[in-house]
């Protein structure tokens, strides 16, 4: 597995840490199927959808997930992590090229808080949506709020892979070529789909727990499609 740069200096600089075949393969399968059992639930404020799961018992299969990374990418205490579903199609890029941060905080006052980390887990493959990751900052002067000449790490989907880099580096995602989204959309593109987990010191103010929202059923650890997938997977 390779990590793309677009820098220029030499040797490249190296801002994404990545692990294939991340999860056990039952458990990543169990992700992949309730992500799919959503079909279009919340499909258009997907990345307004977030929770917050503090390393307690886990409520949904991500955060199963998230139990099954925390050692592989942390040696830092950590208080939890907010997560949520990024699903797009990839000549529909839904996301600038920003950095994540604690939403509310932000909206008031003028602090600007990170993660600790962050991180996506990718869950199918799909051609071009790349993710890009730079020191840069956002100019929101191009399309996409792109830095230009951007010099980034890239890093393609791939089921069951796993990319982490620092809290306050400035990533977004490119289109179905490998471009940085714009213009008109050329048909719809293959559904890309993937999780976001970001790993906290402190929690971000308001995310709510996702026992406490009423939304993403299939995502339960307790849901059907989940027990089916379970299932499945002992057979196989």
């Amino acid at each position: 597995m390779k990590v793309r740069t677009l820098h220029g200096s030499n040797p490249p600089v190296r801002l994404i840490s990545v692990q294939d075949a991340a999860l056990p393969v039952p458990l990543f399968r169990r992700v992949l199927s309730g992500v799919r059992a959503l079909g279009t639930e919340r499909l258009r404020s997907t990345y307004q959808t977030t929770f917050w799961f503090d390393f307690g018992r886990p409520s949904s299969v991500v955060e199963e997930a998230v139990l099954s990374l925390r050692p592989l990418l942390l040696s830092h205490p950590i208080a939890g992590v907010e997560w949520w579903l990024s699903r797009m199609q990839t000549t529909r890029v839904g996301v600038d090229f920003h950095q994540d941060r604690d939403e509310k905080l932000a909206l008031r006052s003028t602090t600007q808080r990170h993660p600790h980390l962050s991180s996506v887990l990718f869950l199918n493959r799909v051609r071009g949506g790349a993710l890009a990751v730079t020191r840069q900052s956002p100019d929101r002067n191009n399309p996409c709020n792109v830095p230009l000449p951007l010099e980034a790490d890239l890093i393609a989907p791939r089921a069951n892979r796993v990319a982490w880099f620092d809290g306050s580096l400035t990533h977004g995602v490119l289109d179905a070529d490998n471009h940085v989204p714009g213009g008109k959309p050329r048909g719809a593109g293959e559904l890309r789909l993937s999780v976001v987990m970001n790993w906290w010191t402190r929690p971000p103010i308001a995310v709510p727990r996702f026992s406490e929202v009423g939304v993403y059923a299939a995502l339960r650890a307790d849901s059907r499609v989940l027990r089916t997938s379970r299932a499945r997977a002992r057979r196989g």
